[in-house]
């Protein structure tokens, strides 16, 4: 079964896919050298307050999808917060020792690792895959003999979840119970996967010949039914990350929410 959610197209999908992915991964490299929690904040909520206001997908929907990602950012920094070092000790029970030092480097984990998510949602709200792969063939060069492989790939997923609920209906008909514990979670690994991989080799087999047959090995300059260039939006794209960079910069340095300013202190 097949489901699409309905969204508003922004001007964040008109952003060219390849500029939009190589700016993200600038951000996500210099979310890597902030030692300043207090710019770290800045940096969660500018990004949380783009991926709401242009994603164009409902509030509620990006909530519950974001939801999940905050609650793994929580428990990674749950570990350093309870079992941290530092010289402000503030509760000491047992083996959980946490401290002003460990509390803070907590938190700038946990944020940090949030922010990394909300990269990863905002480019994957805003980009079409098909877009995409079409992108990094005309801008990156990407040959595609990959890119149509990587698009074959994720056209595949829908249909193996498909496959994967046929079998389980199949199953149900023909009344085969559930068997608990670890026996049955074998059983049950078994059952599915030699079907699900038994159909995706043939799939993998004919889709190869397919590609062969359609000389995607050669080297031959190829057409593109989509044809992605340049607008005036990917140069407001451009001018929201220049200016985004010292803006969360100066406003963490000068309007700090915590005294600390550098977490390797």
């Amino acid at each position: 079964m097949h489901r699409s959610f309905r969204y508003q197209e922004t001007w964040l999908h008109k952003v060219n896919p390849s500029l939009k992915l190589l700016s993200l991964l600038i951000l996500f490299l210099a979310a890597l050298f902030i030692n300043n929690p207090n710019v770290l904040v800045n940096f969660a909520i500018l990004l949380t307050i783009i991926l709401f206001a242009f994603s164009g997908h409902p509030f509620k929907r990006v909530f519950w999808i974001a939801f999940p990602f905050f609650f793994i950012s929580l428990t990674t920094a749950i570990p350093m917060i309870l079992f941290g070092t530092g010289e402000e000790q503030w509760i000491h029970w047992g083996i959980i020792q946490v401290s002003k030092e460990s509390f803070i480097r907590g938190l700038h984990i946990g944020l940090r690792a949030f922010a990394f998510s909300l990269l990863g949602l905002l480019f994957s709200l805003t980009t079409r895959p098909v877009y995409l792969f079409y992108s990094l063939m005309q801008q990156l060069k990407l040959s595609p003999k990959y890119a149509y492989s990587f698009m074959a790939g994720i056209r595949l997923i829908p249909i193996m979840i498909a496959e994967f609920q046929t079998i389980r209906s199949a199953l149900k008909v023909r009344g085969i119970q559930k068997r608990s514990g670890l026996k049955g979670v074998y059983h049950m690994m078994q059952t599915y996967s030699i079907a699900l991989l038994s159909q995706s080799i043939r799939r993998a087999h004919r889709m190869a010949v397919a590609m062969e047959a359609k000389r995607f090995k050669s080297s031959a300059q190829r057409t593109f039914y989509y044809q992605l260039g340049f607008s005036y939006l990917d140069w407001l794209w451009i001018g929201l990350v220049i200016l985004m960079v010292p803006a969360i910069y100066l406003t963490g340095m000068h309007f700090p929410y915590i005294p600390i300013t550098d977490v390797r202190g």
